[in-house]
């Protein structure tokens, strides 16, 4: 079916002109501040904070002999993502593109 793109378009669901009046009431509404932030703001840690006690459980994989480091992005990847070699820089295929 050919479609006119040269024909006045027609909105379904056009909003109609409101009164200012009107525009002003909706906006007092829609105003409602939520109260429950003020609860939340207790469990965030805030920058500088005293995290001395805290220990970290994070299991260190070392670089297996197919993988290397890209020297652009710093991820280690496998050796079927290397795009370029130059010299000692090794790039990925993400960062050569």
């Amino acid at each position: 079916m050919a479609t006119d793109y040269d024909a006045p378009r027609s909105v379904p669901d056009a909003p109609e002109a409101d009164s200012l009046e009107d525009l002003t009431s909706r906006r007092a509404e829609a105003a409602i501040v939520d109260d429950q932030g003020e609860e939340d703001a207790d469990s965030f840690e805030l920058p500088g904070a005293d995290l001395s006690g805290e220990e970290l459980t994070v299991r260190v994989i070392p670089k297996r002999n197919d993988e290397f480091t890209c020297t652009s992005c710093f991820l280690v990847q496998h050796r079927s993502q290397l795009a370029r070699q130059q010299g000692h820089e090794l790039l990925c295929r993400d960062c050569a593109d």
